[in-house]
């Protein structure tokens, strides 16, 4: 099955650079596209008079191959493992049917030290704090006038 999906992309990659190719070569107008950048009238000597009839059947052969491949691919890839999911869930799975084990206090350690949580850091814990500094002292005054 590897080995089919790997062929059918490299046949998928060969349309895409076709199908590039092709619609550089097209003629969008009359006397414009990409045989004016090699002189004017390059398609029509290189491929004939009428290569816009040709080109446009082939463009459109190659777009439905192109159509083709890439939901044949997909449903190739889709279907290759369809019990496979990601390693996150799997990982996920396996931490809910396997919970870590809550961490205890050793032995030679007494419950009050383990136990004791230590005291929060940051701007909820300055509100929360009960030693808060006094007031700053009003505009005006120096620390010697308010000490006095």
């Amino acid at each position: 099955m590897g080995f089919l999906i790997g062929f059918l992309t490299v046949i998928l990659a060969l349309d895409c650079l076709l199908l590039i190719l092709l619609i550089l070569i097209q003629l969008p107008k009359k006397e414009a596209g990409m045989g004016t950048a090699f002189g004017g009238q390059a398609t029509d000597a290189l491929f004939g008079a009428g290569t816009g009839n040709a080109l446009t059947q082939i463009t459109k052969y190659a777009a439905g191959a192109f159509f083709v491949l890439a939901i044949v691919l997909a449903t190739l890839n889709a279907n290759q493992s369809p019990t496979r999911g990601s390693k996150v869930k799997e990982a996920l799975k396996q931490a809910v049917a396997n919970p870590a084990p809550i961490p205890t206090a050793p032995a030679g350690v007494p419950a009050g030290n383990a136990a004791t949580p230590k005291p929060a850091v940051g701007p909820a814990s300055m509100l929360l704090s009960t030693n808060a500094p006094a007031a700053p002292a009003p505009a005006g005054t120096n620390a010697a006038q308010s000490k006095k």
